[in-house]
C-alpha cells in the first residue's frame, strides 16, 4: 500500500472555512487515486486552518501531475463557498509536493492544480515558465510535439524579404545572413500548408488563422533562436516582418502565431493523419491480407493492438462539428482540408526518419534529442526487422512471390495512399531490402513516432499561452500597437481550455494495460532463432534506455519521450 499525506490550508480571509464534504483525487504518471473523502471538521470557520488527511493507494501513482478537489454538490446547508490557500502532498517517496490553490471553491465545484515539487520544475510547470523565452521557442521546435517543420535555410523564399539590416542586431558580431547560411547556421519554418484554410466561423467572422514563415539563428552558443516572423505567405504593408527587438508584447504575440499554427499542425498532421491514421491504414491491410500463420501477421500484430478502437473513439469524440477539432481556428471544414493537403504532401521519404532528417539538413544540429533518440530507434528496429525478414524470406525471389504480401502492400498503396505514384510508396515488393524499409517504417511510425508527438502534448499544450488551438483576434497588420491586454483578449476563454488540457491529459497518459516497444505477450513464433532475435532486439532497447536516461540525468529539461520504456508498442491512445 502507498499512503500520501495532504496537509490542507484554508485561507486567512474572514468566512474562508467550511463545514463541506471535501473529496481529492491525486492523478500521477502512473494510475490515479481513487475519490477520497476528507472530512471538513479541520477546515470549519476557523481561519488559516490547515488540516492534515491521508489518500491510501494500492500502488504508487507515480509522479504526481494534478490533483482535482471538489466540494460535495448534495449537502444540505446553505451555499457557502471555501478558500483553498494551497495542500502539501508528502508521496511515499517522501517528496513534498506543493499545489498552489488561493481560490474560492464553489459546491460541486473542482480544481485542478499545477505543482512544484521540491523547488525544481516539470513540464508543464517548465514551461509556463518559460514560454516568452526566444531559447525555449527555439528548444520546442526540435523537441516538442512537432519537430518535423523545421529545415536547413540556404537561400529565402521569395515572399520572406529578410534583409540583412533587419537580422544584423541578432546574428554573432561581424557577420552576415548570407554568411551564417552558406555555414549551415539558419533554418526556416514555413507554414505554408496552413495558407487560405478555411477556419471556424464566430459570431458571423471566420477565425483568424496565419500561415506564418519563421527564421531561426544558431548562435554561438549553440541555441537555437527566433530572429524574424512574418504572419502570412504574401509579404504587405499589412503583413510586416517581426523582430526581437520590437515592443515585447509585439514580439510575444508573433510567436504566439507561430505556435497556433505549429500546435495546429502537431495535431491534425503529426499526431491524427501521420501515426493514428497512418497506423490504421497498416492495420486493416494486415488484418485483410495477411493470415495468423503468416511471419509478418505475427510480426506486426502487437504493433496494431488498438489501434482501431483508439480510432473509432477518436472519430466520435475529437474531430467533426462541434467537436474538439471543430472548435479549434480550423473549424471541421479546415482540419479536412489540412488533411487532404498533408496526405497529397506526404511521401515515403518523409515516412522514412533517416532520409527525412537528411532531406531537412538537420544532420549536425546540436542537442536535437529527438532526432537522436529516434534515428538510433530506427537503426535497432531496422536492424530486429532485417533479422526477422532474412529468416523468412532469404531471397528476392520468395518476396515477390508472396501473393499475400503483394495484396498487402497493394492495398496499403491504393487505400492509404490514393495510388498516387509521386508518394514514393511502394505498390509491390521485388526485393528483401524494399520489404525490410518498409515494414521498418510501419513499426516506427506505429510506435516511435506515435510516442514523440502523443507523449508530449500535455507538457507543452498543457499551458495554454504556449500552445494554442484557437486565436480569437486577427495577427496584428502594425508594429508598436499590442499590449499585454491585447494579448490576454487574443487568448482562448476558460471553458475551452479546459476541454483542451482535459483531453491532453489523457492523450499523453500512460495507461496500467501499457505494452512497452518490443514486447510480444503472445508469443506467436515457435523458432528458437526467432525468439533470440526479439531477445536482442529487447536488449538493444534496454540498452538504449539506459544511455537516454544517463544523458537525461544531465539536462535541465530531459527529453523523456523515446526512452523505450516509455513507448507504446502501438498507437493506442
Amino acid at each position: 500500500m502507498a499512503e500520501y499525506t495532504l496537509e490542507v490550508t484554508t485561507g486567512s480571509m474572514l468566512q474562508a472555512g467550511t463545514f463541506d464534504n471535501l473529496y481529492v483525487t491525486l492523478i500521477g504518471t502512473e494510475r490515479q487515486s481513487e475519490r477520497t473523502q476528507l472530512t471538513s471538521f479541520g477546515l470549519d470557520e476557523k481561519t488559516g486552518k490547515v488540516g492534515t488527511y491521508s489518500v491510501t493507494t494500492l500502488l504508487s501513482l507515480g509522479c504526481l501531475l494534478l490533483l482535482k478537489l471538489e466540494k460535495d454538490p448534495f449537502h444540505e446547508s446553505p451555499e457557502k463557498d471555501w478558500f483553498c490557500s494551497k495542500i502539501v502532498v508528502k508521496t511515499p517517496e517522501e517528496d513534498e509536493i506543493l499545489f498552489p490553490c488561493h481560490s474560492w471553491l464553489s459546491r460541486g465545484e473542482f480544481v485542478i492544480f499545477p505543482l512544484v515539487r521540491n523547488h525544481i520544475l516539470y513540464v508543464p510547470e517548465y514551461v509556463s515558465e518559460h514560454w516568452e523565452d526566444d531559447d525555449f521557442f527555439g528548444y520546442q521546435i526540435l523537441n516538442g510535439a512537432t519537430p518535423f517543420m523545421i529545415k536547413r535555410c540556404s537561400k529565402l523564399p521569395s515572399n520572406f524579404p529578410v534583409t540583412e539590416e533587419m537580422v544584423k542586431p541578432f546574428l554573432a558580431n561581424g557577420v552576415s545572413l548570407t554568411e551564417e547560411m552558406k555555414k549551415g547556421n539558419i533554418f526556416i519554418n514555413d507554414y505554408k500548408i496552413m495558407d487560405g484554410l478555411p477556419t471556424r466561423v464566430i459570431d458571423g467572422k471566420p477565425v483568424a488563422l496565419t500561415a506564418a514563415l519563421c527564421l531561426l539563428y544558431l548562435n554561438p552558443e549553440k541555441k537555437l533562436l527566433p530572429i524574424t516572423i512574418q504572419l502570412g505567405q504574401q509579404p504587405s504593408e499589412e503583413t510586416p516582418i517581426f523582430l526581437p527587438s520590437d515592443l515585447k508584447s509585439d514580439w510575444l504575440l508573433a510567436k504566439i502565431y507561430v505556435r497556433n499554427a505549429d500546435t495546429l499542425y502537431n495535431q491534425v498532421i503529426s499526431h491524427l493523419q501521420n501515426t493514428h491514421l497512418l497506423a490504421e491504414v497498416f492495420t486493416m491491410a494486415t488484418l485483410r491480407n495477411l493470415p495468423m500463420i503468416h511471419p509478418l501477421h505475427k510480426l506486426l500484430i502487437p504493433h496494431h493492438r488498438y489501434t482501431l478502437h483508439i480510432n473509432i473513439l477518436a472519430r466520435a469524440r475529437l474531430y467533426g462539428p462541434g467537436r474538439l477539432f471543430g472548435n479549434t481556428s480550423l473549424g471541421a471544414d479546415g482540419v479536412t482540408e489540412l488533411m487532404k493537403r498533408g496526405l497529397s504532401e506526404m511521401t515515403y521519404t518523409s515516412l522514412c526518419l533517416p532520409e527525412n532528417i537528411a532531406a531537412r539538413g538537420l544532420e549536425s544540429i546540436p542537442d536535437f534529442y529527438y532526432r537522436d533518440d529516434a534515428l538510433r530507434l530506427w537503426s535497432i528496429t531496422n536492424s530486429f526487422v532485417k533479422a526477422m525478414v532474412a529468416y523468412y524470406y532469404p531471397s528476392d525471389s520468395e518476396v515477390s512471390a508472396d501473393s499475400e504480401l503483394q495484396e498487402w502492400i497493394n492495398e496499403i498503396f491504393y487505400y492509404g495512399f490514393l495510388g498516387n505514384s509521386d508518394s514514393g510508396i511502394p505498390s509491390s515488393f521485388q526485393t528483401v531490402a524494399e520489404l525490410i524499409k518498409f515494414v521498418t517504417m510501419v513499426i516506427f511510425t506505429s510506435s516511435v513516432q506515435h510516442a514523440a508527438v502523443g507523449s508530449a502534448q500535455f507538457d507543452f499544450l498543457g499551458w495554454t499561452p504556449n500552445a494554442p488551438l484557437l486565436l480569437f483576434q486577427a495577427p496584428p497588420t502594425t508594429k508598436g500597437q499590442s499590449s499585454m491586454e491585447a494579448i490576454l483578449a487574443t487568448l482562448p476563454n476558460k471553458s475551452f481550455v479546459g476541454v483542451v488540457m482535459s483531453n491532453v491529459w489523457q492523450l499523453s497518459r500512460k495507461y496500467s494495460d501499457f505494452v512497452p516497444l518490443g514486447t510480444y505477450p503472445e508469443q506467436r513464433f515457435e523458432e528458437p532463432a526467432a525468439l533470440q532475435m526479439i531477445e536482442d532486439f529487447q536488449a538493444e532497447l534496454s540498452s538504449l534506455s539506459v544511455a537516454i536516461n544517463k544523458r537525461n540525468s544531465e539536462l535541465e529539461l530531459p527529453y523523456t519521450y523515446l526512452n523505450p520504456k516509455e513507448i507504446e508498442n502501438s498507437v493506442t491512445i
